[in-house]
């Protein structure tokens, strides 16, 4: 067989051929149920643990900062955080369930108003009194 290389790109090759990136291993700490949901994502993306997280690295050192932004929550953010919590959802979830069974009422401002200071609507009695809606 005829050598078509010098020993110079002989040897260039060989060590080419030989040489494997050096790896470390890393431990953190996560809470197991982010971890798992992490494995899932991953698995559907393709993803291993290991080739995500490397994924992640590879990024914010091309980047030079954290491949995507991290930011405090506006204040608006946080209302709507605090407003949509599992007891008001759970709240609105039943409203919707009786608007849709036909159990609620509807009243104008005016009737509203009234019924601050103690005028109650003959339709709110009559509602009240027929446990329907009116």
């Amino acid at each position: 067989m005829k050598d078509y290389f010098n020993e110079s790109e002989r040897l260039t090759m060989s060590n080419a051929a030989v040489s494997t990136p050096t790896t470390t291993n890393i431990n953190i700490r996560i809470d197991t149920s982010v971890k798992q949901e992490a494995e899932t994502l991953f698995d559907k993306l393709g993803f291993s643990m290991s080739g995500a997280i490397n994924v992640f690295f590879r990024q914010a050192i091309r980047e030079q900062a954290i491949p995507f932004p991290i930011k405090a929550r506006t204040e608006a953010e946080e209302k709507y955080i605090e407003y949509f919590n599992p007891h008001n959802m759970k709240i609105l979830m039943e409203s919707l369930s009786q608007i849709e069974r036909g159990e609620t009422i509807s009243f104008t401002l005016a009737e509203l108003q009234a019924m601050e200071t103690g005028d109650i609507p003959q339709k709110a009695i009559d509602f009240l009194k027929a446990g329907s809606s009116v």
